[in-house]
């Protein structure tokens, strides 16, 4: 089995990386850089982590400029949902060209805003690839322990980035329609996936 590892530099998407290796899943890591309105901190934490959970590839997609569009562009409060969203979206198309069958995420149930049952099955949506989720039922104690265990702790410790676009209140609730409706506010918003698509490194 072959997936592709959303990659953030952050705590939990190593150890839900190294979970999955353990259960004999191939990786390549997918990171998602901020830059320009952050600067490669990330891209280059998580390049290291992912060559100490043993990933075959790491790949980076710059989404900076988009999330400043869906920033401006859209409702501020679903923020994270929409980003999430094409996050798994740009990540089931680079799986495919890979070969991989399933996509795997540090998310966390209720851990965020974003990662509310209602808002993560909104986010799920956005694709039809399997998502592996190891994380889920974890307490965030366990996931440092095991990011302590593994050595991967101090790497990624520090803040992160992800927010630093993002609302002071997301919402913590949402429907596929309503988050449907935000996107198609968006111009050309598949051609500005594909373009990142066609622009990864």
């Amino acid at each position: 089995m072959k997936a592709i590892l959303l990659l953030s530099g952050g705590i939990d998407s190593p150890v839900a990386g190294y979970l999955a290796k353990q259960k004999n899943i191939s990786l390549i890591a997918l990171h998602f850089s901020l830059e320009p309105f952050t600067d490669n901190t990330a891209e280059v934490k998580s390049r290291k982590l992912a060559e100490m959970i043993g990933c075959e590839k790491f790949i980076a997609a710059h989404i900076g400029n988009i999330q400043a569009m869906i920033a401006k562009q859209c409702s501020h409060r679903y923020f994270y949902i929409i980003t999430r969203r094409l996050m798994l979206r740009i990540a089931e198309k680079i799986a495919q060209q890979e070969g991989c069958s399933y996509l795997i995420t540090g998310d966390n149930l209720g851990q965020v805003g974003s990662q509310t049952l209602d808002n993560m099955s909104v986010i799920t949506s956005a694709v039809t690839m399997p998502i592996l989720r190891p994380l889920l039922s974890f307490n965030k104690n366990e996931t440092i322990a095991i990011a302590r265990e593994i050595k991967t702790y101090e790497v990624s410790k520090g803040p992160e980035m992800c927010s630093v676009l993002g609302p002071a209140n997301p919402a913590t609730t949402s429907t596929v329609e309503r988050i449907e409706s935000e996107e198609s506010k968006i111009e050309n918003y598949e051609k500005i996936v594909d373009d990142v698509i066609d622009s990864v490194k």
